[in-house]
C-alpha cells in the first residue's frame, strides 16, 4: 500500500478539519511504505481517535535490537495514544514504553521520563520507536532511498541504567501514517510529550502508581519539545506529576533558528518545518505556493518523507534563496508574509512559566540552534520565577565560524549529557533543585 501522505502541496488544504468525540476501532489491516521501508500496520491510526488526550489506542510488545545489560537494559512496549494537535484536533501518536531491567535505587516508585528525540526526519520510517528495533536501516524504493540513524539510543540507555523508565514519543505525524510530522510545532510536540506520560499509565501489565514522578528530556528538537511540555503542563496536563525537565539546545525562537540553519548542513530541515506547518495550518498553502519556485516545491516534497541523513545527503549547505521565486531567504519570506510570521512567532518558547525544575544547556559555539536564543530562554524563565539551572558548555565559536557542519551543536549534546543525567536522577530522587538565575548575567 502506498502511503497516504504522498500528496502534492495543494491537496494539503483539505487536511483533517473534523474533530469530535470518537470511539476506538480495531487496527488497520494493511501496512504502509515509505522510501522502501515497510511501516508496520500498527502505525496506521484508526479512522476515529479518542477525544480525551492520553487515551491508549493500542499496544503490543516490541523487540529491542540492543537489549543487553548496560548497553540497553530494558523491555519495550509499542503504543499508540491520543493527543491534541495545535489546531485542536484529536490525533493519534505512536511511541514506546521501555521498562528497565535495572532496579530504581531512589525513594518511591520507579520514575518515568517522557523522552523527545532530536531531529531525526519527517518520513514515518524515521520514527524513533521503529529505531528501537532497527537503529540503522536502509530503504530503497520507488519514492526514493533512505537511511535511518537512531542516535538517541545512547541518552535513553543512560536513563535505563539508572533504573528510570522511558516513555518515548514519536511526536505528531512521525510514525503515525495519516498526516505529516509537526516538526518544531510548539503545541503539537509539547502535547505529545505530556500525553505519552498519561498513556503509559494505562498500559496493560505496567504498574505506574499514583504519585509517580515524571521528567521530560530532550536535546535540539527534543529540547524544544521538553521546553514546550514544561510550559504547557500546568494548564494542559496538571494530572502529570512533572517534577523536572532537561531542555537541551532548544530552538526556542524559530526565527533565530531559521537564520542559524541557513546555508548549513541541515538547512533543508526548514523543509521539515514547512511541511509540518502546512499540515497544522493549511491556510499557509497559498503563501508557500506563491513564494516557492519549482526547486522549492521539490524540496518540500522530498523532505516530507526523508530522514535527517537523507536531508543532509540531498541538500548539504543549501541556501534557501534557491528555493524561492525572487531569491529571498525563507527568513525574509517570513518577514514579508504576516500570516506565516504569526505562525512562526507562535512557536516561541519562554512566554509561560515552566512547571518544576529545569536544566537548560547550550554549547557556546552553537550557531545551528544559536546559543544566544537558548540563554534568552533561561532569562525568560528566570524572570518568571522558575527554578532554572543554566548550563553553557564548550568554547565560543571562533570569528567567522557559523557551525555550518553542526559540530558545535553535536558537541553540546555530548558535553552536557553527563551533567544532565546526574541532574535528572537527583531531581527524580527528590533532591532540591539548585538554580543559578541570580548569576545568569555573569555567565556566557
Amino acid at each position: 500500500m502506498k502511503r497516504r501522505r504522498h500528496r502534492p502541496i495543494a491537496v494539503l488544504m483539505s487536511l483533517g478539519l473534523v474533530a469530535a468525540s470518537w470511539a476506538v476501532v480495531p487496527p488497520a489491516a494493511t501496512a504502509g511504505e515509505s522510501r522502501g521501508i515497510q511501516i508496520p500496520a500498527f502505525y496506521d491510526p484508526p479512522a476515529q481517535i479518542p477525544a480525551s488526550p492520553g487515551s491508549l489506542i493500542r499496544s503490543e510488545p516490541m523487540p529491542l535490537s540492543l537489549n543487553l545489560p548496560v548497553v540497553f537494559p530494558g523491555k519495550a512496549t509499542r503504543l499508540m495514544y491520543s493527543s491534541i494537535d495545535s489546531a485542536g484536533r484529536p490525533v493519534a501518536v505512536t511511541g514506546a514504553y521501555i521498562e528497565p531491567t535495572v532496579a530504581w535505587r531512589g525513594p518511591g516508585p520507579r520514575p518515568v521520563v517522557a523522552f523527545g528525540s532530536g531531529t531525526i526526519g519527517s518520513g514515518d520510517q524515521c520514527a524513533p520507536s521503529l529505531g528501537l528495533e532497527h537503529p540503522i536501516n536502509l530503504g530503497i524504493g520507488s519514492d526514493g532511498n533512505t537511511l535511518t540513524l537512531t542516535y538517541d539510543l545512547v541518552q535513553m540507555s543512560g536513563l535505563l541504567n539508572k533504573g528510570v523508565a522511558v516513555a518515548l514519543t514519536d511526536y505528531v505525524g512521525l510514525g503515525a501514517t495519516d498526516r505529516r510530522h509537526h516538526y518544531l510545532n510548539r503545541v503539537s510536540t509539547g502535547h505529545a510529550m505530556l500525553d505519552v506520560a498519561r498513556a503509559v499509565k494505562k498500559l496493560p501489565g505496567v504498574s505506574i502508581p499514583a504519585g509517580t514522578k515524571f521528567g521530560a528530556w530532550g536535546y535540539s528538537q527534543g529540547g524544544g519539545a521538553s521546553g514546550a511540555a514544561v510550559e504547557l503542563q500546568p494548564t494542559y496536563a496538571p494530572d502529570v506529576n512533572l517534577v523536572a525537565s532537561y531542555v537541551g539546545a532548544p530552538p526556542a525562537n524559530a526565527r533565530t533558528t531559521m537564520a542559524g540553519a541557513e546555508g548549513g548542513l541541515i538547512s533543508a530541515a526548514m523543509g521539515l518545518a514547512m511541511n509540518g506547518f502546512l499540515d497544522s495550518n493549511p491556510e499557509l498553502v497559498p503563501v508557500f505556493d506563491r513564494n516557492l519556485n519549482a526547486s522549492g516545491k521539490k524540496m518540500l516534497a522530498d523532505t516530507a518523507t526523508m530522514c535527517i541523513a537523507d536531508v543532509i545527503a540531498s541538500y548539504p549547505l543549501a541556501k534557501s534563496g534557491a528555493w524561492t521565486v525572487d531569491g529571498k531567504t525563507l527568513g525574509q519570506v517570513v518577514d514579508s508574509e504576516p500570516l506565516l510570521a504569526k505562525v512562526i512567532d507562535d512557536q516561541r518558547i519562554g512566554r509561560l512559566k515552566p512547571k518544576g525544575a529545569t536544566l537548560i544547556s547550550t554549547a557556546l559555539g552553537d550557531n545551528t540552534v544559536p546559543h544566544a536564543q537558548v540563554k534568552q530562554l533561561a532569562k525568560d524563565w528566570c524572570g518568571k520565577g522558575a527554578a532554572v539551572r543554566y548550563l553553557p558548555v564548550g568554547l565560543p565559536a571562533l570569528p567567522g565560524d557559523r557551525d555550518q557542519l553542526v559540530l558545535h551543536h553535536l558537541e553540546g549534546m555530548l558535553l552536557a549529557y553527563p551533567t544532565a543525567l546526574a541532574w535528572m536522577t537527583d531531581r527524580l530522587s527528590g533532591a532540591a533543585a539548585p538554580s543559578n538565575c541570580g548569576s545568569l548575567g555573569l555567565m556566557p
